[in-house]
């Protein structure tokens, strides 16, 4: 499976399926990239098995490799020097390219060095998670986190050629994949009630990597992707979209210090629900409608908060949604549901609100 995404600042292709990664040479000279030297950041979590495959294939080429511990605590710019000083090193120019071989840290990491070393190097990306496979491979977000906050500093980079192989999902645990499932579901709301309705009947098989059910998921999700990013690169309206859920979920995996407890696709999950409550409690989203989220999340067990924050949380969470990008004049910016596939942008709330709501939501 192939997908084209045209935007401003280029063109390039997605390719799904499973051991495609070994055609990586060719699928290179296919997007005209033929660097001299090439550098391969891989996540320490990617089965070596998979990892010396890829560099055998490259053998043709000067490989260089750095192997890093990829999470959220060093999302930040001593990653980033470490990778610079590499390519410095090794005299890298802006014909050679950098391969990112991991999940969506490792993917923003890398083209967010690829972005600034001197001032555009190549950047293939190789997503080995269903989440970064679904989403964060798609539509040239890069960044590291700083101390006010996920992903404060960044660029919109886009890479020249992403390939997501499903044989990198293999050795996933069951978190993982309703990581990456999250953001599936969120395409679905914000896009197309017939997807929504395909995942209703058919989550189960694909959190379960059945073969033909995780390529459909991974190709409808990418394709409803393309369509927004094509539309709305740099995130000025419709873009907007792909946040829902993201304020509450960026202030949970903070209010966690990034812990393991609560990954990314665990509080985009969380997200959701929040903003579907929100949603619907301000008359937006209508009972059925708000029902058939609720059951689903229900169904993945993610259907509310106290499992993971007490009423003691509730202002550190709201500081940290004071935080987010979006915001202005002190306002807390949301983007809600009015109906499944009918999001709403810029609607815009003050912190007591939230923290009425909040005080509703976790009770315990």
């Amino acid at each position: 499976m192939k997908i084209q995404i045209n935007t401003n600042d280029g063109s390039y292709p997605i390719y799904i399926g499973k051991n495609i990664f070994l055609n990586i040479n060719k699928l290179l000279r296919r997007t005209k990239i033929n660097p001299s030297k090439i550098l391969v950041v891989y996540d320490s979590n990617v089965p070596k098995i998979l990892i010396k495959k890829i560099l055998k294939k490259l053998s043709n080429k000067s490989v260089y490799k750095i192997e890093i511990v990829f999470n959220e605590k060093n999302k930040t710019f001593k990653t980033i020097s470490k990778i610079l000083k590499k390519l410095q090193k090794n005299n890298f120019n802006r014909n050679d390219c950098l391969i990112s071989v991991g999940g969506g840290i490792c993917g923003d990491i890398c083209g967010f060095a690829s972005s600034i070393f001197k001032r555009g190097l190549a950047f293939v990306n190789v997503p080995s998670t269903f989440l970064s496979q679904v989403d964060s491979s798609i539509g040239g977000k890069t960044g590291v986190n700083s101390e006010t906050g996920k992903n404060m500093i960044g660029t919109f980079y886009q890479p020249s050629i992403v390939i997501s192989d499903t044989i990198f999902l293999k050795s996933l645990p069951k978190k993982e994949m309703i990581c990456g499932y999250a953001e599936i579901l969120k395409h679905s709301l914000i896009s197309n009630r017939k997807f929504f309705d395909y995942l209703r009947k058919n989550f189960k098989k694909i959190i379960q990597k059945d073969s033909k059910h995780l390529k459909i998921a991974i190709f409808k999700s990418c394709n409803i992707k393309k369509r927004i990013v094509e539309k709305d690169e740099k995130e000025k309206n419709l873009r907007k979209t792909l946040n829902l859920g993201h304020t509450f979920a960026h202030a949970f995996e903070a209010s966690k210090g990034y812990t393991k407890k609560l990954n990314h696709g665990e509080a985009v999950l969380l997200g959701i629900m929040s903003a579907s409550k929100f949603s619907h409690k301000k008359n937006l989203l209508k009972d059925n409608e708000f029902n058939l989220i609720m059951e689903h999340l229900k169904k993945l067990n993610y259907d509310n908060l106290n499992r993971y924050f007490k009423i003691k949380d509730i202002p550190k969470i709201i500081e940290y949604m004071k935080q987010d990008k979006k915001n202005q004049n002190n306002l807390i910016n949301l983007i809600l549901l009015q109906k499944i596939s009918r999001p709403i942008i810029n609607k815009n709330f003050s912190k007591i609100e939230i923290k009425k709501f909040f005080d509703r939501l976790i009770y315990n």
